[in-house]
């Protein structure tokens, strides 16, 4: 488990989008000084390649779009919540500990909404999930910064609950589980980014902690948004970072037993039956 852990981490950092084209364009630029030009090409127009279809072409919008939709919001109606769980990612830890502030990265809305949905549902609990997940550097806290984060937001201790232990989505759930032991009939909504939340989902059940989506954080208008190019091929090879690591975490998730489902759908729908 540990070992598929870090070595699932280190593929992940060498071979992104970015880190690759990095990779194609340093080797390339150094391999035209040398005899071996027509593999300096290739190597180049790889890169170049990488960057307009990765960058530049709807590619990263139709990975994402269908993450996207596969959940969304429930009607929550007059049926109260007890638990709302945040699954860590929209805080940003090394500010946090290096500089003693508070600070939220591109997935902040994890945090924002959900002290939304806290301030509606006072008496529920307030779970934030997320442990040590650096390998390379000076470890810390992710649970440590969201926590502080939501002290200052006015969540008080006496319905906060870190979970600090976890390192992916499949810990996060089988941990908060056996954190707060939820009952019968108790109502638990899981807060995370919508591209994420069919792997988060899936966790879940195989863990046996039934939750409700939040989804949040979307980096798409829907399926109207298909056809359009990207006027940022930073944000568009970024994108495709994130769609790419949520498929290939979907896959893997499924052959190693930590989901029923390849591609989680809502319950009852046609095609989680299908699944």
């Amino acid at each position: 488990m540990t070992a598929l852990y870090y070595i699932s981490k280190l593929f992940w950092g060498v071979s992104r989008p970015g880190m690759l084209l990095a990779v194609l364009l340093t080797a390339g630029l150094l391999l035209l000084a040398t005899r071996f030009q027509r593999t300096a090409k290739g190597l180049l127009i790889a890169a170049l390649a990488l960057l307009v279809v990765g960058g530049i072409s709807p590619l990263s919008t139709w990975m994402l779009v269908p993450l996207e939709e596969r959940f969304h919001r429930p009607e929550l109606g007059d049926r109260p919540i007890d638990g709302i769980i945040i699954l860590g990612g929209g805080e940003d830890a090394r500010s946090a500990a290096g500089r003693g502030v508070h600070g939220l990265t591109g997935s902040g809305e994890r945090i924002t909404e959900a002290v939304e949905l806290a301030r509606r549902y006072p008496a529920a609990k307030v779970v934030y999930a997320g442990g040590v997940t650096e390998i390379l550097r000076h470890p810390v806290s992710i649970a440590a910064a969201g926590g502080a984060m939501l002290r200052g937001l006015g969540i008080g201790d006496d319905r906060l609950i870190l979970e600090d232990a976890s390192r992916n989505t499949w810990e996060n759930a089988r941990f908060t589980r056996d954190l707060v032991q939820p009952k019968p009939g108790e109502r638990w909504v899981v807060v995370t980014s919508a591209w994420h939340m069919p792997r988060a989902i899936g966790n879940f059940r195989k863990a046996g902690f039934d939750v409700e989506p939040w989804p949040v954080d979307y980096r798409t208008l829907g399926w109207d948004d298909m056809w359009y190019l990207i006027d940022n091929p930073v944000k568009g090879l970024n994108q495709v970072d994130i769609a790419g690591k949520e498929w290939i975490g979907l896959v893997v998730n499924w052959l190693s037993g930590r989901t029923d489902a390849l591609f989680p759908a809502p319950a009852g729908s046609a095609t989680a039956a299908h699944d």
